[in-house]
Protein backbone atom coordinates (compact mmCIF):
# COMPACT_ATOMS: atom_id res chain seq x y z
CA UNK A 1 0.00 0.00 0.00
CA UNK A 2 0.87 3.73 -0.92
CA UNK A 3 2.50 5.89 2.21
CA UNK A 4 2.23 9.97 2.20
CA UNK A 5 3.06 12.19 4.89
CA UNK A 6 0.03 13.42 6.36
CA UNK A 7 0.20 17.12 7.57
CA UNK A 8 -1.85 17.14 10.44
CA UNK A 9 -0.95 14.01 12.63
CA UNK A 10 2.78 15.25 11.21
CA UNK A 11 3.94 11.14 9.86
CA UNK A 12 4.06 9.06 7.13
CA UNK A 13 0.64 7.37 7.00
CA UNK A 14 -0.60 4.36 4.64
CA UNK A 15 -2.97 5.96 2.30
CA UNK A 16 -6.96 4.68 2.95
CA UNK A 17 -8.50 4.82 -0.64
CA UNK A 18 -5.71 5.63 -2.66
CA UNK A 19 -6.50 6.56 -6.22
CA UNK A 20 -3.66 6.64 -9.02
CA UNK A 21 -4.01 9.76 -10.56
CA UNK A 22 -2.28 12.09 -13.34
CA UNK A 23 -1.21 15.88 -12.51
CA UNK A 24 -2.00 18.48 -15.24
CA UNK A 25 1.82 18.13 -16.37
CA UNK A 26 1.34 14.56 -16.88
CA UNK A 27 3.29 12.92 -13.89
CA UNK A 28 1.48 10.44 -11.77
CA UNK A 29 0.58 11.08 -8.16
CA UNK A 30 -1.54 9.29 -5.25
CA UNK A 31 -4.42 10.91 -3.56
CA UNK A 32 -6.35 9.38 -0.74
CA UNK A 33 -6.90 9.94 3.10
CA UNK A 34 -5.28 9.65 6.39
CA UNK A 35 -6.90 6.88 8.29
CA UNK A 36 -5.85 8.50 11.46
CA UNK A 37 -7.58 12.01 11.24
CA UNK A 38 -9.35 11.79 8.05
CA UNK A 39 -7.51 14.63 5.96
CA UNK A 40 -6.70 14.50 2.52
CA UNK A 41 -3.47 13.36 1.48
CA UNK A 42 -1.35 13.47 -1.59
CA UNK A 43 2.26 12.06 -3.03
CA UNK A 44 3.60 12.59 -5.62
CA UNK A 45 5.14 10.11 -7.51
CA UNK A 46 3.43 6.55 -8.25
Amino acid sequence: MAEAYCVKCKAKREVKGAQKITMKNGKPAITGTCPVCGTKVFKIGG
